[in-house]
């Protein structure tokens, strides 16, 4: 046991420790490198006690550096076990990691920075040389580390960390209570700037503990965890994390055979990603009649994952495998699951003829309710309107893995939370509603409701009526002009390029009838065709809406 850890504490950090203890020498994380000569994948791996200790010395070392319970660090290195050491580290030293996905671009990545305030980088060397050039948009970043080599700038590399850590421990000092600060993450910002949520000890155990009793993952499983955050929780649970060979800030452009090419080398039995790279793996198995008999579970979230999608997953895994979709929030998640025998059994047929996409039922700590949309403040949950089952609403949701506030654009807490006593109720900014089964089905989020003449349009059962088409890969409900007026569009994403007009026309007319067929979308009148959609920079799956009302009011001027 690290000193400085109550037994009562809740630090997700004491069950790294106590499983270096139960495997000792299994492998916790392994991380891929080069091929040898005979173009053999090699990776670098280490044990649970290994990582347990590794993360104990830079602990210990950031003490030596004069870091402190609550100090916020910024956290900019690549995934790996360098990664995972790291951030167990820094819970151990009760620290505060600040997490952010490069992919959001170098100047929403810095703004973000900024307005989280970090005293102290552990980053690579790019990540300094940009922090020293701007140095005067960090002006408290103190405690310095760098993860490579380290050229004009000031601190410590990781390497000198860890001899600093060793002999030494965390003083008792760094002991951290349940509802202290653990980390700072942003969200994608899909429907907005993005905001610093505050994740606490407790949050984070109570996701690892909710995931693992939920889907049964049991000590000795191998995950390949293909975005960087789900590690952290295998490590916590006893599974082995793979790191794959991917870029996780472009997940839409992993490369299927090194996905596949790891879960062969590890035997994998689960693995954890977004649709986007599902859709990827699938067709390269369909195409290339690949198998994967030791995956039994995959997970997938950041967006609906779509029926055919489900459909090639299932053919390539284990035939008792399952395709989970767990579905939350940056700010709340794990909300509710939903499998693919489920959705492919029995909810799809009402998804397609826009009833929204169910997902699921709620895990076992979650507390919700779908209320009347407000496009404002709700201050307290007296003033919010419980909606009856069947009625579409907004989600909110109660929970220990529900975060409780913002940090960076704290203005967002007024218009997100929902004070209820000593309860803070998340509203997950979706629209949808809750069926006799107690179950949630999605219809779009608040944010992009079309708000006509006529009354509010929701994108996902609108758009659900398009989707059924062959020639479409997704498509989208934007409006066009002020809310209560709104104009709506659908704009299309064809599967291929649609070059030929006379092709062009065919295609919207189909869209047009379809669109007339339905009485949820009989008052659409106007349909664009786009070559490929802006997604979200996490996943790559979720549309960028606002970017494409934008877009489509443009093409509407140049009509």
């Amino acid at each position: 046991m690290m000193v400085g850890m109550s037994t009562d504490s809740q630090n997700v950090a004491r069950r790294l420790t106590a499983m270096a203890r139960e495997r000792l020498d299994a492998v916790a994380v392994a991380e891929p490198l080069k091929y040898n000569a005979q173009g053999r994948r090699q990776y670098r791996h280490v044990t649970f006690r290994q990582l347990d200790e590794d993360s104990d010395r830079i602990a210990a070392g950031l003490w030596q550096l004069g870091v402190r319970r609550g100090t916020k660090l910024a956290l900019l290195v690549r995934p790996g076990i360098d990664f995972m050491s790291l951030v167990f580290g820094l819970f151990k030293a009760g620290a505060v990691a600040i997490l952010i996905d490069p992919g959001m671009g170098r100047r929403n990545m810095i703004g973000c920075l900024a307005e989280a305030e970090p005293e102290g980088f552990i980053a690579i060397p790019l990540a300094h040389a940009v922090r020293t050039i701007l140095r005067q948009r960090f002006p408290q970043a103190k405690f310095n580390v760098t993860v490579g080599r380290r050229w004009f700038w000031g601190g410590v590399t990781l390497t000198q960390l860890r001899r600093q850590g060793l002999g030494n421990s965390v003083p008792s000092d760094a002991t951290v209570s349940s509802d202290d600060p653990a980390a700072i993450i942003f969200t994608t910002g899909s429907t907005g700037v993005p905001k610093g949520v505050l994740f606490t000890h407790r949050n984070f155990d109570a996701q690892a503990v909710q995931i693992r009793d939920f889907y049964g993952i049991q000590p000795g499983e191998v995950d390949l965890p293909c975005f960087p955050l789900f590690g952290l929780f295998n490590c916590a649970m006893g599974v082995t994390a793979v790191i794959p060979d991917l870029d996780p800030s472009r997940p839409a452009q992993a490369d299927p055979a090194k996905i596949i090419e790891a879960i062969r080398d590890w035997k994998t039995t689960q693995t954890f990603g977004s649709p986007a790279i599902w859709d990827r793996v699938g067709r390269h198995c369909e195409k290339h009649k690949i198998e994967m008999p030791t995956i039994r579970r995959v997970l997938s979230a950041g967006a609906p994952i779509p029926a055919d999608v489900l459909r090639r997953m299932r053919a390539c895994i284990h035939p008792e495998g399952e395709i989970h979709t767990p579905y939350g929030a940056t700010e709340a998640l794990p909300v509710a699951s939903i499998g693919a025998g489920e959705v492919l059994g029995e909810t799809v047929q009402r998804t397609r003829e826009g009833g929204g996409v169910c997902v699921g039922r709620r895990f076992a700590s979650v507390c919700w309710k779908v209320v009347r949309v407000v496009d404002g403040p709700i201050r307290s949950l007296s003033d919010a309107e419980e909606l009856p089952v069947g009625e579409i609403g907004e989600l909110i949701v109660r929970g220990p893995q529900v975060t409780r506030r913002y940090v960076t654009r704290v203005d967002a807490n007024a218009l997100a939370k929902i004070a209820d006593g000593e309860s803070i109720w998340h509203r997950m900014g979706d629209c949808g509603y809750l069926d006799s089964q107690d179950r949630f089905w999605f219809c779009g989020r608040v944010a992009h409701r079309v708000l006509t003449a006529d009354g509010p349009m929701y994108t996902v059962r609108c758009e659900a009526i398009f989707n059924r088409h062959s020639q479409v890969r997704r498509s989208a409900l934007v409006g066009v002009g002020p809310a209560g007026r709104q104009r709506p569009v659908i704009i299309v994403e064809p599967n291929a390029p649609v070059d030929a007009e006379a092709a062009k026309q065919s295609l919207l007319a189909e869209l047009r009838e379809l669109g007339a067929s339905s009485p949820l979308t009989e008052r659409i009148n106007d349909f664009l065709l786009h070559p490929a959609f802006p997604v979200d920079i996490r996943h790559n799956a979720k549309i960028f809406r606002e970017k494409l009302a934008v877009w489509a009011a443009e093409q509407s001027k140049d009509r």
